[in-house]
């Protein structure tokens, strides 16, 4: 069971942050996005999605809701192109509107217009860092939803992940923090976020005190 912050409030420290994660599609972003959501840093945020109480921002979820339908048929409809320039309004709103959330941003976010930059000036970016071979795994039994993905072989999705990502990589590596995510457990992930988040806070917290 994932881990869910620190019990001691130290995580306090860093309430008032948008902390943006960001990484391959399958890497956990809404995964881990929702157990530091959950952890005592912050309350529910409400979201565009349904109008509920909800501790992770979604990017997908909020494109989909504005347009009123799945990635998959925005793709098929708009194109990639229209995709993304939805995806950069999202951000731009979420931007506007929040200043204490966890954002789960798609995969091809930080990639397209200046999106990564925006998203620390605005924010703490987090990049999970994640092999090609790990991430066709994980991405196997879901890749029917996912238009990139659900044409292809095991061996081309393991192909055209790593070409994705050396495409990507430059972007995703502006993050604050790059975490490699190989081998270890979503809990330890998960902690490694707290503790510099935490370390993070507690720096702003001495520039307010000077």
């Amino acid at each position: 069971m994932l881990c869910e912050g620190r019990p001691d409030g130290s995580s306090e420290r860093f309430r008032g942050m948008l902390i943006f994660l960001v990484g391959y599609m399958g890497c956990g972003k809404s995964t881990i996005g929702r157990a530091l959501a959950r952890g005592p840093r912050t309350p529910p945020v409400r979201t565009a999605v349904n109008g509920a109480l909800e501790p992770l921002l979604d990017m997908d979820a909020l494109i989909e809701e504005h347009c009123g339908k799945r990635v998959g048929e925005i793709f098929e409809t708009f194109g990639e192109d229209g995709f993304r320039r939805m995806e950069r309004d999202t951000l731009a709103e979420v931007i506007s509107s929040y200043d204490d959330a966890v954002v789960a941003t798609g995969g091809g976010t930080p990639c397209f217009f200046d999106n990564m930059e925006a998203m620390n000036r605005a924010g703490r970016t987090i990049y999970f860092q994640m092999s090609a071979e790990k991430l066709a795994v994980r991405l196997e039994h879901g890749r029917a939803k996912r238009p990139l993905l659900r044409d292809k072989s095991e061996d081309e999705l393991v192909e055209y992940i790593r070409e994705n990502i050396r495409k990507r990589e430059p972007f995703y590596s502006q993050a604050r923090l790059v975490i490699g995510c190989d081998g270890v457990s979503d809990d330890y992930v998960v902690s490694h976020v707290v503790s510099y988040l935490e370390h993070c806070g507690a720096d702003e917290t001495a520039r307010r005190d000077r």
